[in-house]
């Protein structure tokens, strides 16, 4: 048995809760800090059945990527999915984190790994961030949102677009203009990255991947790389291994289970 805090600080040891965007909510978001725990149960989304799964398996930790409460609460109650979602957790002892925002501008988070899923080298932040502090005993590390690396071989840019959804698993895939142009280097942000399009090209990217690109955003693609976006759930669903493999990494012996609930809220007709 371990305090769910100690669980919490195995992530936030190369995620810092200080790293978290000004808009966020992540850490600890119900329950208790020093509450015994013997498993955790991770997931990118907490749905009802998501607590349902941890009820019926007897996890009192779910350990989450996107918060489960986001904006400000007014009421509990059983009318709505978020009401009752508190309350069965509270009820069966359940605490619930979040780690979104701060594993994201994380150097060994979230976009890391989709780079690497995507056999990407080189890989450095996208958008370096200045203003946040560092690690005390890592003064060097990279903090920032997305990342950008290279292919060893370059490839066609309908290659890449199969790469895509195949690592992915992708049900269909939306993007900018086809240039005609070799893909070799890749920028990329998992989830909502739309806002660094322009930190892409002035890489010199070949190609920008994230998710959650509206209509007109794709016209700021300009002919000088293609933007895909290949689904929000998509580009993050490998942060639940990484939560698992840091996790097992400081304490080999505890128990994780990767949540068998699907809480892609998009669905493909194709």
């Amino acid at each position: 048995m371990i305090k769910v805090s100690e669980i919490i600080g195995f992530i936030t040891d190369i995620a810092p809760l200080h790293w978290q965007e000004s808009y966020d909510n992540s850490g600890l978001l119900i329950g208790d800090p020093d509450a015994m725990v013997d498993k955790a149960l991770l997931t990118l989304d907490v749905t009802e059945k998501v607590v349902d799964e941890a009820i019926e398996n007897s996890f009192h930790l779910i350990i989450s990527h996107h918060p489960l409460i986001f904006k400000g609460v007014k009421n509990i109650l059983n009318d709505n999915t978020l009401g009752r979602i508190i309350t069965k957790a509270i009820k069966h002892d359940i605490s619930i984190a979040a780690m979104h925002t701060n594993l994201d501008n994380s150097y060994y988070g979230v976009n890391r790994i989709l780079a690497e899923k995507l056999g990407l080298k080189n890989l450095n932040i996208l958008h370096v961030n200045n203003s946040v502090s560092p690690r005390l005993d890592d003064s060097d590390i990279q903090i920032g949102s997305g990342m950008i690396g290279e292919f060893e071989n370059e490839m066609s840019e309908i290659e890449f677009l199969k790469l895509i959804k195949e690592r992915l698993d992708v049900g269909a895939i939306r993007h900018s203009e086809l240039l005609g142009k070799p893909i070799k280097r890749v920028a990329l942000c998992g989830g909502s990255g739309v806002f660094m399009i322009n930190d892409a090209k002035r890489c010199n990217a070949d190609a920008y991947l994230t998710a959650d690109v509206k209509y007109h955003d794709f016209f700021d693609a300009d002919n000088e790389l293609v933007v895909v976006d290949a689904g929000h759930f998509e580009t993050e669903q490998f942060t639940k291994q990484l939560i698992a493999d840091i996790i097992l990494k400081k304490n080999p012996k505890f128990a994780v289970q990767i949540s068998n609930v699907k809480t892609n809220s998009v669905y493909y007709f194709v």
